[in-house]
């Protein structure tokens, strides 16, 4: 990869997981909930779940889904419930007090690789990378030493920012009238996002 083509990629990657979606709304609510530094283990699931993806994508799986309508159709469709789920779940619960209790960090981080891993962004994003950026006649494995490193650096310092930011929340509604209303907005956005996922156009199908 040139260095005009690391400086597009690396662009590219900025937009890619500094645009409000899912993990975002998750990582704001991670912050508002347990605090910045144990709802960084949301963080290292959605890092994890890029690692993922970034090898799936290089091995040429991440290709292969978008090409297999029924695949991608029906992982869409569970993946919108869910979040719906939990935004009406986000939603009911916007009026009772934050209590402090204990979730266990495997809980945190487990939630954030889900709703990473289901998120239809993440499929098309790094079917895009793969397609648009990787050179055709340079083997992809030796691409990936500038592409992994380029793409996990900007993602965790992404994400750890919306953590931050639910924190900062956090700390100053929290038990009061605004932070019913944050609240629900998150809440909100997992619906809206559930919502979109479920009606987006399938590949291989009108």
């Amino acid at each position: 990869m040139s260095w005009e083509g690391w400086i597009i990629f690396a662009l590219f990657w900025v937009v890619f997981v500094t645009t409000p979606g899912p993990n975002a709304v998750n990582c704001i609510q991670n912050g508002m909930t347990h605090g910045f530094r144990r709802a960084l283990w949301g963080v290292l699931g959605i890092v994890t779940q890029a690692t993922l993806f970034l090898l799936l994508s290089a091995a040429g799986v991440t290709a292969l889904l978008a090409q297999a309508p029924e695949a991608f159709f029906w992982g869409k469709l569970v993946g919108a419930a869910f979040l719906v789920f939990l935004g009406v779940r986000g939603w009911l619960n916007a009026n009772k007090p934050v209590k402090p209790r204990h979730v266990s960090a495997h809980s945190i981080y487990g939630r954030a690789f889900l709703i990473a891993t289901i998120n239809i962004k993440s499929v098309a994003g790094y079917f895009a990378a793969f397609t648009q950026f990787v050179q055709p006649d340079i083997p992809v494995w030796s691409q990936m030493w500038i592409i992994m490193p380029t793409a996990l650096v900007i993602t965790t310092l992404s994400y750890t920012g919306f953590t931050a930011i639910g924190a900062g929340l956090g700390r100053a509604a929290i038990g009061a009238v605004l932070n019913v209303w944050v609240r629900r907005a998150m809440a909100l956005c997992f619906i809206i996002y559930g919502v979109l996922l479920g009606s987006a156009s399938t590949p291989g199908r009108a």
